[in-house]
């Protein structure tokens, strides 16, 4: 066994080297003719990729690995492997002489057709010259071309790249696939246009023609024609790089009457300048103020009615320090909404601390094609997001297919810095009416809330009274407080928690500096608004973090706990709660676990548990077992005070109070004592 064994894998190796030995198989020759006068020069010469095994051109029975074709000329080639596309290129280049001659005028041939030529990465190039004076114009029929930027690529593979001149300097106009809005591009004195099709591609047309215009005075001019919605993405030339000096680009959009645009920066940069200043010029149909004039950052136009230019203009810049020049813009064209025929005022004059902020929700990207959503003011300063200062009057609308996709987020700040006259003021935290008109569902607005430092406290009073949110008891309302008091020692925040309404919070006291954000969680806050409100009152300055007023509901119960849930009551931190029990109720005070699970590390941590008429006192550990349900015929303080305790062991509290008439109490006591 072992003797045929080795036979077979002698066979086997002779075999193998008598095939490497064999000279590898050639593909079809090829026979390309160029006629006298063309101006064709075709060169094959090898691509970017080098593979392990070579290939070789056999032309005059000798292998070369670069063939070039002249006008006039014929020659008669094959390639010595099997898949020449994976190691050769070819590229035809056509000069178009117009200063000397009469220009070829009209649609652009594939000479020589792609049938006659090798099946390779093909790339077609038109080098097109003509006077200073003359404009030249290339149509692109259908389909338009959609312009690219660096790193992205053709789904077919098919480019269109397209090169100005500038005195002896190439200017790079831009990379274009198909399926876009670009119809036409104009340029003067020098056109380069490039043809790229991959060798597997069928196409048999140049796709685009050649017309004779008269001077443009500038760089060029991109028209760019919108059939119905959609977005178009552009850039200037020569992107990334920098725009030319002190030249001037325009792009032409065509739009449906019916239909409006709007125009956003997406990435730019200015360069340094000496003289003049880069900005960008509209045409805008209506305006009296032709061209509109614009700083690469201002909020660009936006609900356009109609055809429009847009033009970049450089500057001369710094010979030491020029800067970099660039700008990457999308144009977005929809069907304006009913929204974009209303305007609503915000009058925020008297509102001297108040921003309003109107944006985005978060939502996943998609690759279908999304209307934009914008938000105008004086109906033309368009874009996604828009802030509304303090001490005007605004005046917006909106161009949105679903305004549920933008919210609202508001701030204020109210502050009394003279403790002498402080406390004699005070402030409701209302929505403003301005705001709630809106279209817009409001998602925060935070009031933040500034005292003297250990000269006042502050105290808020709801309109209804506040539950606490907790998981025994979920707040269910279409909006809640977020309330936090503010710290200069770091680590020293205090949230207090959600409140809602339909509890039995009457006030919340807090030591210093806070922050009351209402949050909204559906559209019915609209049916709701009634029920926010909150009067802040400046107090005098006591030194627990907060103290909350409760009078228990006699229909439910009551669950409270202590600021920070998620990360522990902060060190040496003291609460309180005011517990009012009525005449004919009695509470029961229960606390949800029998540990607080609390290490104190130094100092300790306790609870003191007073009746309000007697001043009896009782004083609990809080690392030991908590004490057991509790009855109170009269008011009764609840005051927790921490240690500084171990990490990962905080002091977090969660207790319920309760009402029962005091009848069924003393009949309960009664059977217990007879049992």
């Amino acid at each position: 066994m072992a003797g045929l064994r080795g036979g077979a894998t002698l066979a086997l190796l002779g075999g193998l080297m008598l095939g490497a030995a064999l000279p590898p198989r050639r593909a079809e020759a090829s026979e390309i003719a160029l006629p006298p006068g063309s101006g064709i020069t075709v060169t094959i010469k090898p691509g970017t990729t080098t593979l392990a095994r070579p290939c070789y051109i056999l032309f005059s029975k000798t292998p070369t690995i670069m063939l070039s074709i002249k006008s006039g000329e014929k020659k008669t080639f094959s390639f010595m492997c099997q898949n020449p596309e994976n190691h050769f290129v070819i590229e035809i280049h056509k000069n178009i002489d117009c200063m000397s001659g009469r220009c070829p005028f009209g649609e652009v041939h594939l000479q020589p057709p792609t049938s006659a030529l090798p099946t390779l990465n093909r790339t077609f190039i038109w080098d097109i010259q003509a006077h200073k004076s003359i404009g030249l114009e290339l149509q692109f029929f259908m389909p338009r071309l959609r312009q690219i930027g660096p790193g992205e690529s053709c789904p077919d593979g098919v480019t269109h790249s397209i090169s100005g001149r500038i005195s002896a300097a190439m200017v790079k106009i831009g990379t274009f696939c198909s399926n876009g809005t670009v119809s036409r591009i104009k340029m003067q004195e020098r056109v380069k246009m490039a043809l790229h099709l991959p060798w597997f591609h069928d196409r048999n047309v140049s796709g685009f023609s050649i017309a004779n215009r008269s001077s443009i005075k500038r760089l060029c001019i991109i028209e760019s024609v919108f059939e119905g919605e959609g977005s178009a993405t552009l850039m200037s030339a020569n992107y990334p790089d920098g725009f030319p000096e002190d030249e001037l680009m325009t792009w032409q959009f065509v739009i449906p009457p019916h239909l409006r645009a709007s125009v956003s920066f997406l990435h730019f940069n200015v360069s340094n300048c000496e003289k003049k200043e880069e900005r960008v010029e509209y045409y805008i149909p209506g305006s009296t103020t032709n061209p509109e004039v614009f700083k690469l950052a201002d909020k660009q136009p936006g609900n356009m009615a109609g055809n429009f230019n847009l033009s970049l203009q450089g500057c001369d810049q710094d010979a030491q320090n020029p800067g970099v020049l660039r700008l990457k813009f999308q144009v977005l064209v929809q069907h304006p909404q009913n929204e974009s025929y209303i305007t609503y005022t915000v009058d925020l004059s008297n509102e001297r601390a108040t921003s309003v902020t109107i944006e985005p929700r978060p939502v996943k990207l998609s690759r279908k094609f999304v209307p934009g959503c914008f938000v105008c003011l004086e109906s033309r300063a368009c874009s996604t997001n828009l802030t509304l200062t303090p001490g005007s009057k605004h005046k917006i609308s909106f161009l949105c297919d679903d305004l549920t996709r933008l919210w609202m987020n508001a701030k204020q700040t109210l502050s009394c810095m003279d403790h002498r006259s402080c406390h004699r003021k005070s402030y409701f935290l209302q929505v403003p009416r301005d705001i709630l008109q809106l279209p817009v569902q409001l998602h925060d607005f935070s009031w933040k809330l500034l005292v003297p430092k250990d000269k006042l406290s502050l105290a808020l009073v709801p309109s209804e009274k506040l539950q606490q949110d907790t998981r025994e008891r979920i707040c269910n309302t279409s909006f809640s407080y977020l309330m936090a008091s503010s710290s200069s020692s770091p680590g020293q925040d205090l949230y207090f928690g959600y409140f809602c309404s339909g509890g039995s919070i009457e006030q919340i006291q807090v030591k210093q500096n806070m922050s009351v954000t209402l949050r909204t969680f559906s559209p019915s806050f609209q049916q709701e608004v009634s029920k926010q409100g909150l009067k802040v009152s400046f107090i005098p300055h006591f030194k627990e973090e907060g103290v909350f007023t409760v009078t228990p509901d006699t229909k439910s119960k009551v669950y409270l706990r202590t600021p920070n849930w998620e990360r522990g009551l902060p060190s040496l931190n003291s609460v309180s709660w005011n517990i009012s029990v009525p005449n004919d109720q009695v509470a029961c005070l229960t606390f949800v676990k029998d540990q607080t699970g609390l290490v104190c590390q130094t100092g300790r941590a306790f609870m003191i548990i007073q009746d309000q008429r007697t001043q009896a006192e009782e004083v609990f550990t809080l690392e030991e077992m908590l004490p057991k349900p509790s009855f109170h015929h009269h008011n009764f303080w609840v005051n927790v005070s921490n240690c500084s305790p171990v990490s990962g062991k905080q002091l977090n509290l969660l207790f319920q109070v309760s009402l029962t008439p005091r009848t069924i109490v003393g009949k309960r006591r009664k059977t217990r004592a007879w049992l």
